[in-house]
Parts: structure tokens; C-alpha cells; sequence
């Protein structure tokens, strides 16, 4: 009997799924809505609704799916237990176990989000065929998923990966979310971009097409100015690409993977913004010419649910 698995990748507005042959084919994905009253209470019980639904409809049975794997957004300890997700309303629970009890036992395992799409680049996206690498997703925030010998790496505190909060910048004033002040991703996210370019346009006179945009200014608005050559929006990628090439080569130094995959919407600027990461990164490890690639994700919101369903087949 041929076996499934399913994928499930739990946001903060949706919830995306997917249904997997144990060879990686996707057959059918879908979303559900993340409902977050009740501190979160409802979005378990919607999942397993939601999965039992789609396995009905696609004439699978429970006793078919070998398991199901969670993507989860927030630190995730080896046991599934998960002290809170900060974006869902959960404290101090398991929520591999609970979802297991609502699919009659069938085996869940869990992991940080971002780890997790790690893990689905590596197996089936832009990090194919590397054993060792760190994924960058650029988004709303900064997330890192560190995968070594295929296996993710979340460490002692689930601390693993959280590479948005490594301090980069001593004059940085404004707080960052996570509490700390110069924080990658007060600089180096959609947001941060898009707070740069409106710090450098009241800080001067330089005319940009950016202006148009005022305060409504977004990190997609300075992507494309600095790629069509406009001064100010170049002067902000600088100061980006800056310290993404320091952090890069700091975790070069430390952990050594074979190659950084970059992810996330800022990631939509292509191979434009790998080869502005890859000059200061180049800069900042003049120690050696044999290190980590950089390359871009190819899964695009798909590789939660990709990671989470090879969490099960592993």
C-alpha cells in the first residue's frame, strides 16, 4: 500500500497543506485560515478537520498516511514542546501531541518554521544535492533555518537559526521586536528596507523616484529603483547588503555550510541581490576562497510544507 505523509505549514494569517507520495511528489496543497482568538485555541481542530476533509476527498484513508510534519513559527524543542508562538497566541503546549490526538494517533513531528523550510530547499528546492546549508528568509522579518548532515539544527534552546537577531549595528537606537536594538532585521527585512530608504530620504537632498513614494515607500519600490540605477535606493542596498555579507561570513566562520540559500519576498530581487550580498560577503571572509556558495530558494511558500512532510520520511 502505497503511503502518504502531509505538510503543514502554520502562519500567522494561513495555515498551508499539503499532501505528499513518500517520493516528494506534491499532490494537492491547500490553505486554511489561522484563527488566533481564543489564544490560538481553534487552529489545531481546523487543521485536523481540514486534513481529514482532503484525505476523503482524495480517497485516502488515515491508516495510508504515515505521518504528519508541522512547521511551527517560533522555537521548537526536540520533545514538540513549544513555550510560545509569539504570532499564534500559544504558551506552554505540545502541539505535535494535540494534533496527533485529533488524526487517532497518527505520528506528528514538529519544528521551528524557518528550520523546517530549510530542510524543504534542501530536499527538494535551490539547496538540492548539499548536505550542509543555511537558509535565509527575508521577509516581514529575518529568519535563518540551519540544516548540517541533512538533520536541523535548532540547538539546546531552540536559539539555532535566529539569525535576524544577531546585533549588527551599535548606533541603532529604535527597538527591535524581539526587545534587542540592532537586530539584521531591523535593517536587512522588508520592513527594515523599506525604514532605511525613508531614514536616507529626510536625511538628504539626493532626488530619487523613491520620493514619490513618501512614507508608503516598500522594499520592493527600493529593489527596483536600485536596479535601475537610482542613487539613493543604492546607497540603501549598500547599507543592507552590508550587513547581510557580515552576518553571512560570521556563520561562514562558525558553522561552515557548503552553501546560504536566500528566501523570503525580498528574495523576488533574484540574482541581483545574491551578487550584492556576495561582495561583502567576499569582503568580510578574505580568510579563504573555498567556503559557502550563495544561491536562491526555488520553493518559494511552498518549502514549509515541503520540509515539514520530509520531516515524517526521515
Amino acid at each position: 500500500m502505497a503511503m502518504k505523509c502531509v505538510g503543514v505549514d502554520i502562519g500567522g494569517t494561513s495555515v498551508k497543506l499539503g499532501l505528499f507520495e513518500e517520493d516528494g511528489r506534491l499532490l494537492y496543497k491547500w490553505e486554511v485560515k489561522t484563527r488566533k482568538e481564543d489564544g490560538g485555541s481553534q487552529i489545531l481542530p481546523d487543521v485536523a478537520a481540514s486534513i481529514r476533509q482532503v484525505l476523503a476527498q482524495e480517497g485516502v484513508s488515515l491508516d495510508q498516511v504515515k505521518g504528519v510534519g508541522m512547521g511551527l513559527p517560533g522555537p521548537v524543542l526536540s520533545d514538540g514542546f513549544v513555550e510560545v508562538c509569539v504570532n499564534l497566541g500559544w504558551h506552554n503546549m505540545n502541539p505535535q501531541e494535540e494534533l496527533s490526538a485529533l488524526l487517532d494517533g497518527v505520528p506528528v513531528r514538529s519544528g521551528n518554521d524557518a528550520n523546517v523550510a530549510a530542510l524543504g530547499e534542501m530536499w527538494q528546492g535551490g539547496g538540492k544535492g548539499y548536505k550542509d546549508l543555511l537558509m535565509v528568509t527575508l521577509g516581514t522579518g529575518v529568519g535563518g533555518g540551519l540544516i548540517l548532515n541533512q538533520k536541523m539544527i535548532s540547538g539546546s534552546h531552540g536559539l539555532a537559526g535566529e539569525i535576524g537577531h544577531i546585533h549588527v549595528r551599535d548606533e541603532e537606537r529604535e527597538y527591535c521586536n524581539c526587545g534587542g536594538q540592532g537586530c539584521l532585521e531591523q535593517v536587512a527585512s522588508a520592513t527594515g528596507i523599506a525604514r532605511e530608504a525613508r531614514r536616507k530620504m529626510a536625511s538628504c537632498d539626493t532626488p530619487s523616484v523613491l520620493r514619490q513614494y513618501g512614507d508608503q515607500v516598500s522594499a520592493k519600490n527600493v529593489l527596483d529603483a536600485a536596479k535601475a540605477g537610482d542613487a539613493l535606493a543604492d546607497e540603501v542596498m549598500e547599507v543592507v547588503c552590508h550587513y547581510l555579507g557580515v552576518v553571512l561570513a560570521q556563520i561562514s566562520m562558525t558553522v561552515d555550510p557548503e552553501i546560504f540559500v536566500i528566501g523570503g519576498g525580498v528574495s523576488k530581487a533574484g540574482q541581483y541581490l545574491v551578487d550584492r550580498i556576495r561582495g561583502h560577503y567576499e569582503h568580510f571572509t578574505p580568510i579563504s576562497k573555498n567556503k559557502a556558495k550563495i544561491g536562491l530558494a526555488t520553493l518559494g511558500n511552498d518549502a514549509g510544507i515541503y520540509g515539514a512532510a520530509k520531516l515524517i520520511l526521515d
